[in-house]
């Protein structure tokens, strides 16, 4: 799955999510560490890629602005990672690619909620 990270995204999601043999690009790799979200997330919808996020800024984005790109929002915390990483692969394997490019899905711990934009 081809995914695009926040600048917020913890080191260890990003390897992990590596790891699990996706393609994961970081905005700070395109020189956009410093943009804007809404440019980060217009980013994502031209390289065709699942934008993943801490920021829970974005759902304004995708369902007041109408961005429709597909985001992964991460209700991630040092004391919970290896829950929320355990239902992040989980989410990665029910979906496809083409199902999560057009929904916003929250992950938590254990716990996930998924919606078509």
């Amino acid at each position: 799955m081809k995914l695009l990270l926040d600048q917020d995204v913890y080191e260890a999601t990003a390897r992990f999510l590596i790891d699990l043999q996706h393609d994961v690009l970081r905005v700070r790799e395109l020189g956009m560490a410093q943009a804007s979200d809404e440019e980060n997330l217009k980013k994502a919808l031209e390289l065709k890629r699942v934008f993943v996020t801490r920021d829970r800024d974005y759902g304004n984005l995708v369902f007041v602005k109408g961005i429709r790109s597909g985001v992964l929002y991460l209700r991630i915390l040092p004391s919970n990672i290896n829950r929320v990483h355990a239902e992040v692969e989980r989410v990665l394997s029910l979906y496809d690619e083409h199902e999560l490019k057009s929904a916003f899905v929250v992950i938590e711990a254990d716990k996930h909620r998924f919606r078509k934009i």
